[in-house]
């Protein structure tokens, strides 16, 4: 019975996770019904996650075989959901207890110190759970240490970035509800502080016009696959058809087989999102209820998108540069001994955007544009140099794309290695 515990229960995260939502849907005296369901479909999310990750990870090695091909280095798409579902078979037990726990440590750190934040943005907590167990295995941790120091960090991190970035976010609302709870913490430190520095916020991004035919962008979807298909098609040019239809496309016509591998990465990170929000959607009201009964007075830090609204101009401008930036880090990195960052819709949309906000919100255009462009910068060196210490787990053909993710996991590996414990 113990065993079946340990191994069956405990060692299946989606098992897990699934359990930790049923204890806080009881503890709500939540219906049968709604307990049922909720625990059902947290653990349905992480089986959609990793279907979605087969999908996805299908297409990147073949994305990454026809660009190593091509020009003989290996190209990598940061995407957070890709790499946390590819973990999940060695550090999935781990990932599991530490976001549990790290939620747990969350909510004693906002009762007990003065940084009044509740991280809810799930899908990140989740990203950061398993960046932390992974960076502390590769640093030479592992059993009871590694969940309890894991969830120490965890615990941390959602209650210190959200600090950080307190007061651009009262810049930008013109008020102190809430809070901005998302990974990319440190893109957005660095772009306020580069607006003010060079910038005028007096000149607001939302003072001149976007043209309406870039609304498509925030369809993420039809983004992804429209920019994933350019980069494809672009490769598979290089690549040349005689080595794509005898070696990956089975004869099928190599641009035809560029489009629709395109589409599958479109579709695997659709797959993804769609598991991520399920699980999401049940164990973050399970979780907030009871963090409204344990700690009072807190704000709820949210989701970056929480922002767009209060300067759209800059989400769009925040983007573009940030991709800019992406673009010529990609020639730049090879250059340097680093692994090319091929730049991602995903965290350079998001991110980038954010960005945007925040730089306008310090200074302005200029500020937003040239902060977005030092966020996009982040996003492409950090990956790829964190990349060296994942590639000590196995994990090559992709990394984790936001800011806050390398930074923690290459202090994490480094912290361990300075004091020996690697």
């Amino acid at each position: 019975m113990l065993d079946v515990i340990m191994h069956d229960i405990l060692g299946t995260p989606a098992i897990l996770v699934g359990l930790f939502a049923f204890i806080g849907l009881l503890i709500q005296k939540k219906s049968s019904s709604t307990v049922l369901s909720g625990t059902l479909k947290t653990i349905m999310g992480f089986v959609i996650l990793g279907a979605g990750a087969t999908v996805l990870i299908g297409s990147l090695d073949h994305f990454s075989k026809m660009f190593d091909h091509a020009f003989q280095v290996q190209g990598v798409i940061p995407n957070n959901e890709a790499i946390v579902a590819a973990a999940q078979t060695n550090f999935g037990t781990a990932t599991a207890l530490i976001m549990v726990f790290g939620m747990i440590m969350n909510l004693l750190f906002a009762r007990f110190t003065p940084l009044k934040y509740i991280f809810l943005t799930g899908h990140h907590t989740l990203f950061m759970a398993c960046l932390i167990a992974a960076s502390l295995s590769v640093g030479g941790m592992s059993g009871t240490p590694l969940i309890l120091v894991g969830s120490i960090i965890l615990g941390l991190c959602m209650v210190v970035f959200p600090a950080i970035l307190q007061p651009t976010v009262r810049q930008i609302t013109g008020s102190n509800d809430f809070a901005v709870g998302h990974f990319g913490s440190v893109g957005y430190y660095v772009s306020a502080k580069i607006g003010k520095l060079f910038g005028n916020k007096m000149k607001s991004t939302e003072d001149i016009q976007v043209p309406k035919a870039l609304g498509f962008l925030r369809d993420t979807s039809v983004a992804i696959s429209l920019t994933m298909s350019v980069f494809f098609v672009i490769v598979a040019l290089f690549a040349g058809p005689s080595y794509i239809e005898s070696q990956l496309s089975a004869g099928s016509n190599f641009i035809i087989f560029a489009i629709m591998q395109a589409i599958t990465f479109a579709a695997g990170v659709y797959i993804i999102l769609a598991g991520v929000r399920m699980l999401i959607a049940e164990i973050i009201p399970a979780f907030k209820g009871i963090a409204d009964k344990l700690v009072p007075n807190t704000k709820p830090a949210l989701d970056c998108p929480t922002i767009f609204p209060f300067a759209p101009n800059a989400v769009i401008i925040g983007f573009i540069f940030s991709f800019i930036a992406g673009l010529v880090s990609m020639f730049i990195l090879p250059f340097i001994g680093l692994k090319v960052i091929v730049p991602g819709l995903v965290p350079h949309f998001f991110t980038g955007a954010a960005a945007g906000v925040f730089g306008n919100a310090t200074g302005g255009r200029i500020g937003a544009m040239s902060g977005a462009f030092a966020n996009g910068l982040l996003i492409s060196f950090i990956p790829a140099i964190l990349l060296i210490f994942m590639g000590d787990i196995g994990y090559e053909g992709t990394t984790f794309g936001d800011s806050d993710f390398g930074v923690i996991g290459i202090i994490i590996i480094n912290l361990l290695k300075l004091f020996g414990a690697v």
